[in-house]
């Protein structure tokens, strides 16, 4: 069972949401302006400002992305991309910062090993295993030079990018989506900062947070669309980064005045320097946490009816943590755990109904229960390797478990991690982030996203 302390804090956490819920059915303040701009984050969200530099291995940035509407993301990019591409250890690179800094906590502490159950015994693995210890190499060789990627401005943030780089290291791209009922959170939340950082760590990834439209504010489909804005932004960027290439390659027009309007013409100006650098959007994954599973699953299904319009982004997997699924016939943990902790079923019908418009309002509608029919259509045997993470204590579990198991049917790689004694939010809750089940989290995580995001002849082992 969850301690005493979590208890106590889930106690208070539901009381001060529940109020903020009524709040914002009484007085949902919506207007035209409002509708049209959005509100991506609310009064009571403990910001963590942008940090350019890498003084703790990630460097970060926030970038408005949609000029019509609120829409942002916020970058985490990795100290790893500084590595060059040609060094003999970018394989082994890939796979190391899961030891030593996402696991604060040993798996052989007195603590225990966090428990959990893997619904699929062909992708069950030994989380426990050890992992290689972190790489470094000298900057003579195998790290490109300031010169060469142009690292740093004058106020040490990392610039990164330059249409003349010969070389850089690519990184997968993690699009992220938080949680919060649709109705709360933020990309650049003291919770979700920590949470991200750790993720880009462990997992050697450029994590793109979506800062999305809330509640009720703006209602369905904004927060869906928002998600495919920023897959559709991603492609632009690298369309823009090739384009800039092309033209800043040309001799003849790097000292000349016509370069920078060709440069210009072709969009070089809007190029985000950091992906231009060190994205590949060829290996893309979808992250998303409780009301942002929902999101990353919408996200993923569209993208595979997208196909090529896409290009050159391809999701290769996505992650679904404790996804915000909800139906009207209960199930069985719907039932047993419909008081739990943090978030109860009220408390999420509530949230439901201020995200949905009032005349599509159900707990059947496709944007909260994913068992329907024909809510995917022929599209759902195209959906990319999916992990779902479930926790013990979460009433919203059954459902998740039951739609990984419609994708197994269509021959999905859809494993399930059951975490034991946890609570919905388990590993992105700002009082839960450093216990050793989130830690664990993290770890699994990034071992079963390597399996599809390592360049093939370097692929992570386990």
């Amino acid at each position: 069972m969850p301690s005493v302390a979590v208890k106590l804090y889930s106690v208070l956490y539901k009381l001060i949401l529940k109020r903020r819920l009524h709040n914002r059915i009484q007085n949902p303040n919506v207007n035209d302006e409002n509708s049209s701009f959005g509100v991506t984050s609310r009064p009571e969200e403990s910001i963590a400002p942008a940090n350019p530099s890498f003084t703790d291995g990630v460097a970060t940035k926030d970038i408005h992305i949609e000029p019509s509407t609120s829409l942002a993301v916020r970058i985490f990019l990795p100290d790893t991309c500084l590595v060059s591409p040609n060094s003999d250890a970018n394989a082994r690179v890939t796979a190391k910062r899961v030891g030593s800094q996402s696991r604060s906590t040993p798996r052989n502490s007195s603590c225990g090993l966090p428990r959990r159950n893997s619904y699929d015994s062909a992708e069950a693995y030994n989380a426990a295993a050890p992992l290689p210890p972190i790489i470094r190499r000298s900057s003579c060789g195998n790290r490109l030079s300031a010169d060469e990627l142009n690292l740093k401005s004058e106020n040490g943030a990392y610039r990164g990018y330059s249409p003349f780089t010969r070389q850089c290291r690519k990184l997968p791209v993690m699009v992220q989506f938080h949680g919060g009922g649709f109705v709360a959170g933020s990309c650049d939340s003291v919770a979700n900062d920590f949470f991200c950082r750790q993720i880009a760590k462990a997992c050697d990834v450029i994590v793109l947070s979506v800062g999305y439209r809330l509640a009720p504010e703006n209602k369905y489909p904004a927060a869906f669309e928002d998600g495919m804005k920023t897959l559709y932004w991603l492609a632009k960027q690298v369309n823009l980064a090739e384009c800039s290439k092309s033209s800043g390659g040309m001799p003849e027009l790097r000292k000349s005045d016509v370069q920078g309007q060709i440069k210009d013409a072709f969009g070089a100006s809007l190029v985000e320097p950091w992906l231009a650098a060190h994205g590949d959007p060829s290996r893309c994954v979808l992250l998303g946490a409780s009301c942002g599973a929902n999101i990353a699953d919408y996200v993923a299904r569209k993208s595979v009816e997208a196909g090529k319009l896409l290009d050159p982004v391809k999701v290769v997997a996505q992650v679904l943590m404790y996804p915000f699924f909800i139906g009207s016939a209960p199930t069985h943990s719907e039932i047993k755990l419909s008081n739990s902790y943090f978030f109860d079923r009220a408390m999420c019908i509530l949230s439901w109904r201020l995200f949905l418009p009032e005349k599509e309002f159900s707990l059947d509608h496709p944007a909260a229960n994913p068992l329907i029919p024909n809510r995917g259509g022929p599209l759902l045997k195209n959906m990319p390797p999916t992990l779902t993470i479930v926790a013990e204590q979460d009433w919203m579990r059954d459902r998740a478990i039951a739609y990984s198991q419609e994708l197994k049917k269509v021959n999905v790689d859809a494993p399930v991690l059951d975490y034991k004694d946890c609570v919905h939010e388990f590993a992105t809750l700002d009082m839960l982030l450093r216990t050793p089940e989130a830690h664990a989290c993290a770890d699994d995580i990034s071992i079963w996203v390597k399996k599809y995001i390592s360049i093939r002849g370097h692929e992570f082992s386990y």
